[in-house]
């Protein structure tokens, strides 16, 4: 009973503070140094109350059973940021050394000169630039029939694939994957600097021929997991174009993997862990497992009288189980 009371003292305080405020002097009769004063004097009045308003209304929220401001911790970023060195006195700090990571080109600007001058050398003036523009290439193929009447096509360069050349595939990639660009602002920007394409198109060139991508991720997880001595793992959820989605994440300090699929089971995980392999082995540590699991030993022993042990894919297996009548 006395904090609700207390509360009500304090609204009774600041309406009767309220009431014995003197009415304001005419404001056309102070000078700049009272109206400046006067200025200060009410700023620091509104800070108070809104000081008073805000506690009234976090009492008010304790009273009526309702969550109060959340007590927001500073981020401890700040604290493992270290402070910056304070610089020497009489010491101007300037830009370092400027070194390309491309060829540089030399290019001699000539001055006119008047006649008698010495010359005396160079002054290098370092620029970098960058040069987007779009390339068309038309190969002409040499077409020809043999003799027996089978034609023989000249083979496009390496790395021609499609209508579209593997720096445009390699920029479209790396904008989209890392800088994080949308395929609309893609679309528009590809245009803008005079490559013909459609919408189609370029979605084709974000999901299609992928193969040797996937097939460097999962070389890059299995040297990972055959060398590492420890790795780490985690996922994460979200939904996409109304289904949902899981990424899972396997790695450590010297290496990351990242797959997505539409399950996050168990049975899924496993799967992500063979890194592409499909093989089904039935060895010493097979049979374990399904010792422990409660199999039947005359089911262990059928599957081990076997022959074969090794099965290239899940539907093999299955087979091999269907044929034992299991």
């Amino acid at each position: 009973m006395w904090k609700p009371l207390i509360f009500f003292l304090r609204r009774f305080d600041v309406v009767d503070s309220l009431r014995h405020v003197p009415p304001p002097p005419a404001v056309s009769a102070l000078t700049r140094a009272e109206l400046e004063a006067l200025l200060v004097g009410l700023f620091g009045e509104v800070a108070t109350l809104k000081q008073t308003v805000a506690g009234q209304r976090e009492e008010i929220a304790r009273l009526k059973g309702l969550k109060g401001r959340p007590n927001t911790k500073p981020s401890g970023m700040e604290k493992g940021t270290p402070p910056p060195k304070p610089e020497k006195p009489g010491k101007q700090r300037g830009r370092g050394k400027v070194t390309p990571r491309v060829e540089v080109k030399e290019e001699v600007i000539r001055v006119e000169i008047p006649p008698g001058s010495i010359f005396k050398g160079h002054e290098p003036f370092l620029v970098q630039d960058l040069v987007i523009s779009a390339r068309a290439i038309c190969y002409l193929r040499e077409r020809w029939i043999t003799p027996e009447g089978r034609t023989i096509l000249a083979p496009l360069p390496q790395g021609i694939d499609g209508h579209f050349g593997p720096e445009l595939h390699r920029f479209v990639l790396v904008q989209y994957h890392q800088g994080q660009s949308t395929m609309p602002r893609l679309l528009a920007f590809l245009r803008s600097v005079g490559v013909s394409i459609s919408k189609r198109q370029l979605v084709r060139v974000l999901n299609e021929n992928h193969e040797g991508f996937i097939a460097e991720a999962q070389d890059v997880l299995r040297a990972g997991l055959e060398t590492s001595p420890w790795v780490t793992v985690d996922d994460t959820g979200a939904r996409h174009a109304g289904k949902n989605g899981f990424c899972t994440q396997i790695g450590n300090e010297w290496f990351t993997w990242f797959r997505t699929r539409s399950s996050k089971s168990r049975l899924n995980f496993l799967d992500l862990l063979r890194a592409g392999h499909t093989d089904y082995v039935l060895n010493d540590a097979a049979c374990d497992y399904m010792r422990n699991q409660g199999l039947p030993a005359a089911t262990i022993a059928r599957l081990q009288a076997e022959p074969q042990t090794r099965f290239s894919d899940q539907t093999a297996w299955q087979v091999h189980l269907d044929r034992l009548g299991f």
